[in-house]
């Protein structure tokens, strides 16, 4: 399983053990990640690349999402270029998983509604058991698709539901059924 990792490398001053830590849980995982791009380059290599350089960088960057199975992206420090990378992995259908762990979370996605979106708040303490759901999330995408007729009133409830907890709203199904299995074993 492949992954790409991406976060503002501004934000690396207050956010860089977070980072790392998502970087590592996700090896452990046996996720091989491509995130040296984020963790190894300063703002002052960036300020000074030349524009063949930032080119080239912007070429692997896209093969990377490209190559990738998912996309995970720390966001807790606002990025415009880490937005982009999302919208370009959400264009290329792959699933993103946007953590943030300020108070509220990244503001220019909250309204977009994708199936392959799932923003979610964390703590280094949940940081495993989310990174393990959306694995399970991935690979449960990739093998059954279903699909039902609702009446309006329920499609309604489900959008408000969806909404209020900001996830799609096949995430929002699949963790009630989830739960549901729970409580019967």
């Amino acid at each position: 399983m492949q992954a790409y990792f991406t976060a503002s490398i501004v934000g690396k001053r207050y956010h860089l053990a977070k980072y790392k830590k998502i970087v590592s849980l996700l090896q452990k995982k046996g996720v091989t990640i491509e995130a040296n791009h984020i963790l190894n380059t300063t703002e002052e290599q960036i300020h000074f690349e030349k524009k063949e350089e930032r080119v080239a960088i912007h070429k692997k960057l896209e093969g990377w999402i490209t190559d990738a199975d998912f996309v995970v992206v720390e966001a807790s420090f606002p990025s415009i270029s880490v937005g982009y990378e999302i919208s370009l992995a959400l264009h290329r259908g792959k699933p993103v998983l946007v953590l943030y762990n300020e108070v509220d979370p990244p503001s220019l996605i909250m309204d977009d509604v994708d199936e392959k979106l799932v923003v979610q708040h964390y703590t280094i303490s949940t940081l495993p058991e989310i990174l393990s759901d959306f694995i399970d999330y991935y690979r449960g995408s990739n093998d059954t698709r279903f699909t039902f007729f609702i009446t309006s009133k329920i499609a309604s409830y489900l959008e408000k539901q969806a909404k209020k907890n900001n996830v799609p709203k096949s995430v929002y199904l699949r963790t009630l059924i989830q739960e549901d299995i729970k409580r019967q074993k």
